[in-house]
């Protein structure tokens, strides 16, 4: 009898863990969702085409005037919450892939770009992303360094596995001066890892969560400007730097 009650016990046992880390990942894994900004511009306007597939948004121009992008988006963000951006650059005519990770973590699937390019044998490219986007499109790049004509930073930073120092890459480096949730000293750290030639572009009171549309990030400091001005002006950086490509 007391062995039947103590293997009880330890099934209950075992099912109160499950539920426990079920809860856990539920909650962590949940994603920050688009708000309404970013709905309304998942839908083709002013020239721009947008397509879904099950591994990236494209925001197609009417006429491609310069390199596409391919975008990393932060983790535990939606692809879709970027669709303001990308519509601003495409409708300047660069094309805009936005990728969709698996458990929207870009550290799941870093080589991400590779189909985008793959599919699109025509264009050039540049790469990059937000927050962890970023850092995992840099570790891409430094293995694909031929593949792509640039690799810019949201918010961001490389690592070490994505140095990117000795390659020939043009690099853009934005951030919001309120931001909050990156860490400085990693960020301070990865400079080390870009080189000599790297355009750093400051956002004056922008945060690090209002270069997407999905709302308040925890940790976050609170911006000064409009979430609409931070991404014109994070727009307005980008493709003056697409612009002079080497």
């Amino acid at each position: 009898m007391s062995r039947k009650i103590t293997k009880r016990r330890i099934l209950l046992g075992i099912i109160v863990i499950l539920i426990a880390a079920g809860i856990f990942l539920w909650r962590y894994l949940t994603p920050y969702a688009p708000a309404e900004r970013a709905e309304v511009a998942l839908v083709s306007a002013g020239g721009v085409s947008v397509e879904q597939n099950d591994n990236w948004i494209s925001f197609e121009p009417s006429a491609t005037l310069g390199a596409a992008v391919i975008f990393y988006p932060g983790a535990l963000v939606a692809a879709e919450a970027y669709a303001p951006l990308a519509q601003k650059i495409a409708a300047a005519g660069h094309p805009f892939y936005i990728a969709k990770m698996p458990l929207n973590l870009a550290v799941i699937k870093s080589d991400a770009a590779e189909e985008i390019i793959r599919v699109h044998p025509k264009l050039t490219f540049v790469l990059g992303g937000h927050s962890l986007g970023g850092v995992m499109a840099s570790r891409y790049a430094a293995e694909h360094a031929d593949q792509l004509k640039g690799v810019f930073f949201l918010a961001s930073y490389p690592d070490e596995k994505g140095s990117l120092e000795d390659t020939t890459l043009s690099v853009l480096s934005v951030l919001g001066t309120e931001d909050k949730v990156i860490d400085q000293e990693n960020y301070n750290k990865g400079r080390s890892y870009l080189p000599g030639n790297t355009v750093y572009y400051s956002v004056k009171g922008g945060n690090h969560a209002q270069f997407g549309s999905y709302g308040e990030q925890k940790g976050d400091g609170k911006a000064t400007i409009s979430e609409e001005e931070q991404q014109t002006l994070t727009a307005r950086a980008m493709l003056d730097w697409v612009g002079n490509l080497r």
